[in-house]
């Protein structure tokens, strides 16, 4: 098999730099979703990691060479209907059909500047940035040296732990060259800054990205820095949320957003049909004021800390449930806090529109049940849905 002959002379002359199957066919075990492959050194030699994703967990088996090519021959167009090899020379693409015939096809490497050098179980933790970026320093992160300065230790580890949720989300759900993107309350820039780069510079997507932030003076600061940092096509607009109507997007992001301006930033995100939607919520004020448990909970919630933290928690869950009625398969998770804010949760959503009926029913009637046993009236992100 042609496709198998490029893997093993990638990974023989050490130009393999992942390798990824997809579209899981009928014969796939329950619940797995890709399989990623990668070089790695073990001490008894150089070796293939094989990653097994599944929905609720990861396995991680390593294969000599001549058994992870035995392998790809029973996962291939019986397991999986798709293969993308990625050298720094070419990237290959092996696709299946209905009849199970497969198809190659090759172009240019997307990652030309990538390292194939393998990795170690031991290595130390790789970034997705490079501290020498010149906007770094232009934004005070790092010294003229590309040092990270130590008044900013935090929002240095904040853009990477950023970086590796947004390279974790592109592989279930890869964005298309010249991604429009949308970047809601995106304040002072780091992460707006650090998408771009890695967008543009890692993954060769060259990307429009606009930045909406409501104070003027953050906004010119913010495209005098994109200019000098020659990133053309990022741009700031001094806007309200609410009043955002760029066109369709790919990508929606909105961290720290306060109260119901999380709430406007998914609104525009479903209206615009965007593929993925990031957000982190900070403070949850409109349900906090809503809520009259009337369910076992009522004795523990008339404690205010206690009502309070339930209050994110509902606030959250039922953003969640909401893009699941619309269509979306949402994660919540722990994010790295700012010095800004203690909260620290994050919810990322991916389109899919298989079985959206069903799910739409299930997410409502949750919502329903959720608001009844908590005395709400209306989720905000409910009322900006419906009209």
């Amino acid at each position: 098999m042609p496709f198998l002959s490029h893997f093993s002379q990638a990974f023989q002359s050490g130009q393999l730099l992942k390798c990824t199957l997809a579209r899981p066919a009928a014969g796939a075990p329950e619940g797995l979703k890709n399989i990623y492959i990668r070089p790695v050194s073990l001490k008894k030699g150089l070796h293939l990691a094989f990653t097994y994703r599944y929905k609720t967990r990861d396995e991680v088996k390593n294969f000599p060479l001549d058994e992870a090519l035995a392998q790809l021959e029973i996962l291939l167009g019986k397991q999986f209907l798709q293969a993308d090899l990625l050298t720094p020379e070419r990237d290959y693409t092996l696709v299946y059909d209905k009849q199970g015939v497969g198809k190659l096809s090759e172009k240019k490497p997307s990652q030309p500047q990538a390292s194939a050098t393998p990795a170690s179980h031991d290595r130390a933790k790789h970034r997705l940035l490079d501290p020498a970026a010149p906007w770094l320093h232009l934004l005070g992160i790092t010294n003229a040296k590309g040092e990270v300065l130590a008044a900013s230790q935090d929002k240095w580890k904040q853009i990477n732990k950023y970086l590796e949720i947004i390279e974790s989300l592109l592989r279930e759900q890869p964005l298309p060259q010249g991604a429009r993107i949308a970047d809601m309350g995106s304040g002072k820039g780091y992460l707006t800054f650090a998408l771009y780069d890695y967008l543009c510079n890692h993954l060769r997507l060259n990307p429009v990205i606009t930045g909406i932030e409501l104070r003027p003076a953050l906004v010119d600061f913010c495209n005098k820095t994109a200019r000098n940092a020659g990133f053309e096509q990022l741009q700031f607009v001094a806007q309200d949320i609410a009043e955002y109507d760029g066109g369709l997007l790919d990508m929606l992001i909105a961290l720290h957003a306060c109260d119901t301006a999380t709430d406007l930033a998914l609104a525009a995100g479903i209206r615009h049909k965007a593929r993925i939607l990031v957000v982190a919520p900070c403070c949850h004020k409109q349900i906090r004021r809503e809520m009259q448990p009337q369910n076992e909970m009522a004795p523990l919630l008339k404690h205010g800390i206690l009502l309070e933290r339930q209050a994110e928690m509902i606030t959250d869950g039922i953003r969640a449930l909401l893009l699941e009625s619309e269509g979306y398969h949402t994660k919540v998770f722990e994010f790295v806090s700012t010095e800004h804010t203690a909260k620290n949760v994050m919810i990322t959503a991916t389109l899919e529109s298989k079985k959206l009926n069903q799910r739409r029913a299930e997410a409502l009637q949750q919502i329903a049940a959720l608001k009844a046993g908590f005395g709400i009236q209306q989720h905000w992100l409910e009322k900006l849905l419906t009209h």
